[in-house]
């Protein structure tokens, strides 16, 4: 039998442990060492791992072990450039977690390092891969709607959680919402096109959340909600409808394509629904004779031996993670379509500031 890959978890808050949880019910791979400056946190990942694991204050401690196989990098967005310039230094597979930099220019200096490492560079953009979005993406590129031509995006849920130190209440330390949290949306919408953006228009405001909340003398700054049209050379346009004062709603997310011949929607309940038993739905309708909608329920993929916050996509990452390092294989998830994602976002951002509509090709991108 082949060992277990052995990994280390640089940043072990909500994400980092979640990643803990996920490796240790793979059954190829182990989390050996983490890294987090915080102590709380760092004895949050000793009760999340599956044994005894090597407990370090800094990445550098970490990444001078002789026992690794692999990394997750999981600390906080604005950690990651960093953090990575440390990892380049080593010739370990990496996974990073989303988004890839809080910033555009970040993130076409990661492209650059990450294209002369010594190991496998994977972008974590874990939206992919949930059962019922996989399902919904697979429709819409196997042409079953006819050509796409619009796609729209809602995600209606709670407001942002409490990290350490506040870190998320600050555009600085995030990259801003539709940079932090709708980098995964962004990134469908890319995927379910097969293009790369070229305009962004955004509407957006910070009106109900974190509105009394201030830290070391600085109000939080950071959206609630907004509205961003994605444009692409083909005419496709791609609509995210945000809003983190819903928590009341029976789907957070929704996603709907809709092509010249029919529609495919994706539904995807809240951690309160599911606990209740709700599924995921899929549901296709066709402009054909009889207009006939045919609903799908998703129960969710049998490779999935750790459900976690996330539908299972979390650890059907980590999976492709593993398979492509004993493999020899691509990332199929790239450094690239983290840099897109993260581009998207920023351009909203500036679109909503200077209250205009915002070329890709201003950031220094091109389709």
């Amino acid at each position: 039998m082949t060992a277990p890959l052995r990994f280390g978890v640089l940043g072990t808050g909500m994400m980092g442990c979640e990643h803990i949880r996920n490796l240790n019910s793979l059954p190829d791979a182990d989390v050996v060492a983490i890294a987090d400056p915080h102590e709380a946190s760092r004895e949050d990942a000793r009760r999340s791992a599956a044994g005894e694991i090597g407990l370090h204050a800094t990445e550098q401690e970490l990444l001078a072990r002789d026992d690794l196989d692999a990394l997750v990098v999981a600390t906080p967005n604005h950690t990651h450039h960093r953090v990575l310039e440390q990892v380049w230094q080593t010739d370990l597979p990496v996974m990073i977690e989303k988004p890839l930099c809080t910033t555009v220019d970040d993130c076409r200096d990661v492209r650059r390092r990450a294209a002369d490492h010594g190991g496998l560079v994977w972008m974590g953009l874990e939206y992919r891969f949930m059962p019922a979005v996989t399902q919904f993406l697979g429709r819409v590129q196997s042409g079953e709607i006819g050509r796409l031509k619009m796609l729209s995006i809602r995600e209606h849920r709670y407001p942002f959680l409490v990290k350490v130190d506040n870190w998320n209440r600050f555009t600085q330390n995030t990259g801003g919402t539709l940079v932090e949290k709708c980098c995964h949306f962004f990134d469908l919408m890319n995927q379910a096109t097969g293009e790369r953006p070229t305009r962004v228009t955004a509407s957006g405001g910070q009106d109900v959340n974190h509105l009394d909340e201030v830290y070391d003398g600085a109000p939080s700054d950071i959206l609630d909600n907004a509205f961003v049209i994605v444009d692409y050379a083909s005419g496709v346009r791609g609509l995210l409808d945000l809003c983190m004062f819903a928590e009341g709603s029976r789907w957070e997310q929704e996603l709907v394509g809709v092509g010249d011949r029919g529609k495919v929607e994706a539904h995807l309940p809240n951690f309160m629904e599911l606990s209740r038993g709700r599924t995921s739905e899929l549901v296709v309708g066709s402009r054909g004779e009889g207009w006939p909608v045919v609903e799908h329920e998703i129960t969710g993929d049998d490779r999935i031996g750790y459900v976690g916050g996330h539908h299972g996509a979390s650890y059907l990452e980590l999976l492709g993670f593993c398979e492509a390092i004993r493999a020899g294989s691509p990332a199929e998830v790239t450094v690239d379509d983290g840099l897109w994602s993260v581009a998207v976002g920023a351009a909203a951002h500036r679109s909503i500031d200077e209250g205009r509509p915002v070329e890709l090709a201003e950031l220094g991108l091109e389709p």
